[in-house]
């Protein structure tokens, strides 16, 4: 019996059991149905691949945002925000962070997150107190209060008991102090030659570059500014050693 123009697998599916199919038939049958079990398949796994694609991108952009929100807040986002921020439930939200610290991305109790980064962020930042303008070309008493505080890395100048002040004036643009520069400054009562310090003299604090005149016996602040001459006194009170200018804070 030839079958010329008839569907193989729906032959089957309507004579199944009830006639003998020829060997052609029924490898095209065998074929077919592998074939359909293959695309199948491969469907599945490209479907599977772009939703794990898919995950791995929101896990890292939740990961990202945990670690932005703590340097920002220093304390890690709620769920809510978690979820506003990337776009999904709170409820997807919360999965996604329980997979997350199962794949070691996080560390979560149900409350707090944290990522190896924050908690290593925890160990190397202290708070460094920013306090009024210190003047770069006519000496002005420091301001007496803090203007706010700012969280840094103690990499970036090691250890010590550090303040802030806003530069004022020009005297210092030649060592790269503009003003407005917040300027970092490590509390000590002594100075090196060539230092950049912040000098008390006559009750009124100024910045500018120390030397000792061994010869005339005098101190020497030298502004680094051309057009300005050196400030010459018997004696000053060294508040700090300037060691690190911060241009922006953001």
């Amino acid at each position: 019996m030839d079958f010329p123009n008839s569907d193989p697998v729906a032959l089957w599916q309507k004579n199944e059991g009830s006639i003998c199919l020829p060997d052609r038939v029924i490898i095209e049958i065998i074929l077919k149905s592998v074939i359909l079990i293959y695309r199948k398949h491969i469907a599945s796994i490209r479907k599977e691949r772009r939703m794990r694609h898919k995950s791995i991108e929101l896990m890292n952009s939740i990961q990202n945002f945990i670690e932005k929100y703590y340097m920002q807040n220093r304390h890690s986002p709620s769920t809510t925000e978690i979820a506003e921020e990337v776009g999904i439930a709170r409820g997807t939200a919360y999965k996604y962070l329980v997979a997350m610290r199962e794949n070691g991305m996080i560390q979560y109790d149900g409350e707090s997150i944290s990522t190896d980064k924050t908690e290593k962020i925890d160990v190397e930042l202290t708070s460094v107190t920013i306090l009024g303008s210190v003047s770069c070309g006519i000496p002005q008493l420091e301001e007496e209060y803090a203007e706010g505080f700012v969280s840094l890395p103690v990499s970036m100048f090691g250890k010590g008991d550090f303040f802030f002040l806003r530069a004022n004036g020009d005297s210092m643009i030649d060592a790269g102090i503009d003003d407005g520069d917040l300027v970092l400054i490590r509390k000590q009562s002594e100075a090196k030659e060539g230092q950049i310090v912040v000098a008390l003299v006559e009750n009124e604090n100024t910045l500018k570059r120390f030397y000792k005149d061994e010869e005339n016996q005098c101190i020497r602040l030298h502004p680094e500014n051309k057009k300005m001459t050196d400030i010459i006194v018997p004696n000053c009170k060294i508040q700090g050693v300037a060691v690190k200018v911060i241009k922006s804070l953001e």
